[in-house]
């Protein structure tokens, strides 16, 4: 349940983006990451994590410092990930992108730690590896339906569904956004240290990864603040932020600001779901999250109506697609019982 609950965040909050009125893309990025990568870690942190300053002082600095880089890594592709939703759309573009974040996000955390064997002679590391295969099969079936789309619409109509339409620079920005964004799990997975010392100061369990997130996420946020200025300059659109274009302002801020709450909302309960999940199992958590965002960025493409002019049969393969991605969380879910 908080799985799903942080992949409904996650698959949500570029709705809210697409209303955004005559900002660049650059800008109306910025300012929902400044929502989402400090103001609301640090303020959700700071009320569930008791002395957080006193336990970020004494984590070590080696800790801090491969969170941080994990965090530039995953913002590079987050950065990349927004990019693939502008030229795919967004039930596309989460398919293609989270395809690649789930398969490496997933198996490469147990991979380094040497558990990898360990997971493959148990029945419920095995019941869980093919859960994550259904998850792989459903997220090909969500893209071969992009495919098929492609195919079936004309140019015209692609460009109305996404304005920005491009299949050949959206399937490149999200096969680099899916392998780097995969570095948030490696993260979590760094800084738990980080997490056992928050415990040690009081925290709850399930709070614990909320100190782990606001140094993650100071790496992505120092990515993308860099990129997004650099776009600015070279665009000329730094007067978006004073409305010198006529931009509705109040309006602008308001919906960037919301996609970044909902955003962060995604890792806040992943966060939590992680620790339900046991520490020999939690890798499976990310590829549960991967499966979540798919299936509810897909029925928010139905709602923008992403899939007019295409036939049944592509429609229906979408559904199949949503489906097995459901059915694989439950196989997960079944993994992870099996173990306890």
């Amino acid at each position: 349940m908080l799985h799903a609950i942080g992949g409904f965040a996650a698959g949500s909050f570029y709705a809210p983006l697409r209303k955004v009125d005559r900002w660049a893309w650059e800008s109306f990025w910025l300012v929902m990451g400044i929502a989402a990568w400090l103001i609301a870690p640090w303020a959700v942190a700071w009320i569930t994590t008791p002395d957080l300053i006193p336990v970020l002082q004494s984590a070590p600095l080696s800790v801090i410092a491969w969170c941080v880089c994990y965090g530039m890594f995953w913002g590079v592709g987050n950065l990349t990930f927004g990019l693939s939703v502008r030229y795919l759309g967004m039930a596309l573009g989460y398919a293609a992108a989270l395809g690649f974040c789930m398969l490496f996000g997933t198996l490469m955390p147990p991979i380094f730690e040497g558990q990898f064997g360990e997971i493959l002679r148990s029945r419920s590391g095995a019941v869980i590896l093919l859960g994550i295969t259904f998850c792989l099969i459903g997220i090909g079936i969500c893209g071969w339906a992009g495919m098929r789309k492609e195919a079936e619409c004309s140019d015209l109509e692609s460009e109305e569904t996404v304005s920005e339409f491009s299949i050949s620079k959206g399937f490149l920005l999200a096969a680099v956004a899916g392998i780097l964004s995969a570095c948030f799990a490696f993260g979590l997975s760094a800084g738990k240290p980080i997490a056992e010392l928050s415990i040690e100061a009081g925290t709850e369990p399930l709070y614990s990864n909320n100190a782990v997130l606001v140094v993650i996420l100071v790496g992505g946020l120092t990515s993308n603040l860099l990129w997004c200025l650099a776009l600015n300059r070279r665009n000329g659109t730094f007067g978006d932020y004073a409305g010198k274009g006529g931009q509705p302002l109040f309006r602008n801020y308001a919906l960037s600001s919301m996609a970044g709450l909902v955003w962060y909302g995604q890792f806040f309960f992943y966060g939590m779901g992680t620790t339900k999940l046991g520490e020999q199992y939690e890798f499976s958590s990310w590829s549960i999250h991967m499966a979540f965002i798919i299936v509810f960025s897909n029925l928010w493409g139905i709602v923008f109506d992403e899939w007019r002019g295409t036939s049944r049969k592509t429609k229906a393969t979408v559904w199949v697609g949503l489906l097995t991605l459901i059915g694989s969380t439950i196989v997960i879910g079944y993994g992870n019982y099996l173990s306890d």
